[in-house]
C-alpha cells in the first residue's frame, strides 16, 4: 500500500503497521487494518508489563478514530490475550488506544478538549457519540493525566469547601491551592471521612506533606476544622470572611422575619381569596414594607439605591430593634476591613456589644463568633478567604449546567479537574 506515512499521520497513530485501507460501501465508513509494530512483544493492556501469549481472544475488533471529512473511520486489528502475572489473561496492549476503550487516543483527546470548551449538544452532534460516552472518555483521559502528574507538589496554602452538584443533597468536597488558583482535589461527600480521604491522599503522595501545609481556609464547619486540627496541627486555620458576614446576614434576616410576623399578627393583613380550601391573606402597611426591606438590609451601604436608602431610614425610625440588628451586621463586616493590629480589639468590642444587645439571634451569633475568634483574626492577618474557592465552585456549577447534569460524580470530577486543575487537554497533533 502506498503512502503509509501519510495514512499513519491521518489516522493519528504511532508504532503501528498499517496493513490495508478499505472503504465499506454498505456502512459508508473507512476501515484501516492495523497491527502493533512489535506484535511479538506483548504487554498487558492494564499495567503495560510484558506478558506471554495466552490465546487469540475474541477475534478482530474495531476502534473508532477521528473522521476523515464527513466519513467515519475505524481501526481494525486482532485482539489476542496475554497472560499477565498481576492481572491474568488480559487483552494485549495496543499503541493506538487505551485498554477497554472503543476509541483511539486521538479521538479521546479531541473529545476531552471539546468537553472543556463546548456544550453537551455540540460535542454529541459533532463527534456522533452519546453523552455517556463523553463522560467515560473524559474520565479515562483525566485518569491518564493524573497518573503522570504530582498534583500535590508544592502545596502550602489550601482552601476546603463543599458544593452541591445534584438534587437530594449530593455534594462534592473540593480543595483549591491558594497560590496557583487551581483545583487540586475533589471527591463525593461532605463529612469528616471525605476530608480524611484528602489528607490520606496528600500524605501518601509524599512523606510529610501534611506537615508542609501552612494555611487552611474553610467556612467554619466543624467537620472540616476537626480533621484539619488533627492532621495539620501546625497550619494556620482561617475562617472565611464571606461566610462569617453571611452568619450575621442570616441572623439579621431572622430578626426581620420576626418583625414581619409580629406586624401581621397585629392586624396588618387583608383577605386575598381562598386557595385549597384555606383563606389567603396578604401583608399590608407596616408588614408589607418590612417584607420588601430585605435587600435594603442585606446590601452594603455604599451599594444602596435611593429607594433602599429611604427604606433603611424608615426602618431606623419605626423599628429600632431591627435597625440595631442591621448595625450589628454592619459592625461585624467593618471588622474585616480594619488593619490587623486594630481588628482584635474591634472584634472583642463587637462580641461584647452583641452579647448585651438582647436580640436572641445575635446573642447566639456572638457565641459562634467567639468560638472562631482565632480563625477570624488569622484570616484578617493573612488576607485569606474562600473567595477563590467560591469562584471554582461557580465554574463547577457552570460545567454541570452546560452538561445538563451528570449521572455519576466521577465524570464531573474528571471534567472539573481537566478544566480547573491547570492541565487542560490539547488537540491531537497540536
Amino acid at each position: 500500500m502506498r503512502n503509509v506515512s501519510l495514512w499513519r499521520a491521518l489516522l493519528g497513530v504511532e508504532k503501528t503497521v498499517i496493513e490495508d485501507i478499505e472503504f465499506d460501501e454498505d456502512c459508508e465508513v473507512v476501515v484501516a487494518h492495523v497491527r502493533p509494530a512489535r506484535a511479538s512483544k506483548g504487554r498487558c493492556g492494564i499495567c503495560g508489563a510484558r506478558a506471554a501469549w495466552y490465546d487469540r481472544g475474541e477475534g478482530r475488533r474495531r476502534w473508532r478514530g477521528l473522521d476523515l471529512g464527513t466519513v467515519e473511520v475505524f481501526l481494525e486489528a486482532d485482539a489476542p490475550r496475554v497472560n499477565c502475572r498481576a492481572h491474568g489473561p488480559t487483552v494485549r496492549q495496543v499503541p493506538w488506544a487505551r485498554h477497554g476503550a472503543g476509541h483511539t487516543l486521538a479521538f479521546d483527546q479531541q473529545v476531552a478538549w471539546l468537553a472543556t470548551k463546548s456544550s453537551k449538544a455540540a460535542i454529541t452532534e459533532l463527534m456522533r457519540i452519546a453523552w455517556r460516552t463523553v463522560g467515560a472518555i473524559v474520565t479515562r483521559v483525566w485518569a491518564d493525566t493524573a497518573g503522570e502528574l504530582d498534583l500535590f507538589a508544592g502545596l502550602r496554602r489550601i482552601g476546603i469547601d463543599e458544593i452541591s452538584y445534584k438534587r437530594s443533597h449530593k455534594y462534592l468536597t473540593v480543595v483549591v491551592d491558594h497560590d496557583s488558583g487551581r483545583l487540586v482535589w475533589a471527591s463525593p461527600g461532605r463529612d469528616r471521612a471525605t476530608v480524611e480521604e484528602f489528607f490520606d491522599a496528600l500524605e501518601s503522595s509524599g512523606g510529610g506533606r501534611c506537615a508542609q501545609i501552612t494555611h487552611v481556609t474553610a467556612d467554619g464547619a466543624d467537620w472540616i476544622a476537626d480533621v484539619v486540627r488533627r492532621r495539620c496541627p501546625q497550619a494556620v486555620r482561617c475562617a472565611d470572611p464571606f461566610h462569617v458576614v453571611g452568619w450575621a446576614s442570616d441572623a439579621l434576616d431572622s430578626v426581620r422575619r420576626d418583625a414581619w410576623n409580629q406586624a401581621r399578627r397585629a392586624g396588618h393583613t387583608r383577605p386575598y381569596g381562598w386557595s385549597a380550601g384555606r383563606r389567603v391573606t396578604v401583608a399590608t402597611g407596616h408588614a408589607r414594607a418590612l417584607k420588601h426591606a430585605r435587600y435594603a438590609l442585606w446590601k452594603n451601604p455604599e451599594n444602596l439605591t435611593e429607594h433602599q436608602q429611604a427604606k433603611l431610614a424608615w426602618i431606623a425610625k419605626t423599628d429600632p430593634r431591627l435597625y440595631r440588628a442591621y448595625l450589628l451586621k454592619e459592625g461585624l463586616r467593618t471588622v474585616f476591613r480594619l488593619p490587623p493590629d486594630e481588628a482584635p480589639e474591634a472584634l472583642d468590642r463587637w462580641i461584647s456589644w452583641a452579647r448585651r444587645c438582647r436580640i436572641e439571634a445575635f446573642v447566639k451569633l456572638q457565641a459562634r463568633v467567639a468560638r472562631h475568634r482565632v480563625e477570624i483574626l488569622a484570616a484578617i492577618e493573612h488576607g485569606l478567604s474562600n473567595g477563590l474557592i467560591e469562584s471554582v465552585n461557580t465554574k463547577i456549577r457552570l460545567i454541570t449546567r452546560m452538561a445538563f447534569g451528570f449521572r455519576s460524580p466521577d465524570a464531573l470530577i474528571a471534567l472539573a479537574m481537566l478544566n480547573l486543575g491547570g492541565h487542560r487537554p490539547t488537540l491531537p497533533g497540536r
